[in-house]
């Protein structure tokens, strides 16, 4: 008995069947994941048909010849599916797309379309695959939490943005835009889609309750100045150190050298 079961252990079939077991739990695993964050994930109105044929034409007009004719990518340009309409109108109607040339990163310009087509174009991209839709009004609204925010955005965002959303540089050209002016949905499609050299955060990551308290912070700190004074934008101890040894020092040495001179 015993050697008839050390015998099966040893099988091909055993083994491909402790495989197959394995590559089904992990499989599994992975689709509740995955369904779990697309679920959720904000889902804007159904587009209609009409809008998307609108936005298709726009498209090949205006993107295909970096995209591809169906979104798939080029080499001059990524694929576009599954990035979802979120991300087209982040780009489109922040001005960086369509590009007016390749670079270490894309710069905001004019805004080159009317908000119906900007609408067009987001639904024609969102219909290519499964990706995060537009955030309603409700989801950007600056009316949460904005202490839990500025918390949450300084773990998360400051090392690039600074902790009050004043930017910065990165490597290789590369820079961590200001935030201050940006509109609300802009912010949130951002931390949706992940542009550029952002990092995505996802609904698993930041929730839709927290991306909204992020919000909030930063249109607080827009509307409300510091109480401390002047603050450099906010641009943090080592600018403000180099101000008081630059100026303030400086000031004092110049007062020095005249009293100085007065006196002789």
């Amino acid at each position: 008995m015993k050697k008839t079961m050390k015998n099966s252990r040893r099988s091909p079939f055993a083994a491909a069947l402790v495989i197959a077991a394995g590559l089904i739990m992990s499989g599994g695993g992975y689709a509740f994941a995955t369904a779990a964050v697309e679920s959720a994930t904000p889902v804007s109105a159904v587009s209609s048909q009409e809008q998307v044929a609108e936005g298709e034409k726009l498209f090949l007009a205006n993107c295909a010849s970096c995209h591809g004719k169906n979104g798939v990518g080029t080499p001059n340009g990524p694929t576009l599916i599954g990035v979802g309409a979120a991300a087209a109108e982040f780009q489109v109607d922040s001005g960086r797309m369509p590009a007016q040339a390749s670079g270490p990163q894309m710069q905001v310009k004019p805004v080159q379309f009317t908000d119906e087509q900007i609408d067009a174009i987001a639904a024609y991209v969102g219909s290519l695959g499964v990706g995060p839709e537009i955030p309603t009004e409700e989801m950007i609204a600056a009316n949460g939490n904005a202490s839990k925010g500025g918390e949450l955005f300084r773990i998360n965002c400051a090392m690039c943005h600074n902790a009050v959303g004043a930017g910065g540089a990165l490597t290789e050209g590369k820079f961590a835009p200001a935030l201050v002016g940006v509109p609300a949905d802009h912010i949130y499609e951002a931390m949706l889609t992940g542009p550029q050299n952002m990092p995505v955060f996802n609904d698993a990551n930041l929730t839709p309750e927290e991306k909204k308290d992020i919000i909030t912070y930063l249109k607080y700190v827009e509307t409300n100045p510091s109480a401390g004074g002047y603050e450099l934008a906010g641009l943090g101890p080592v600018a403000e150190g180099l101000f008081i040894w630059i100026i303030g020092f400086g000031i004092i040495i110049a007062l020095t050298i005249w009293l100085g001179a007065k006196s002789n």
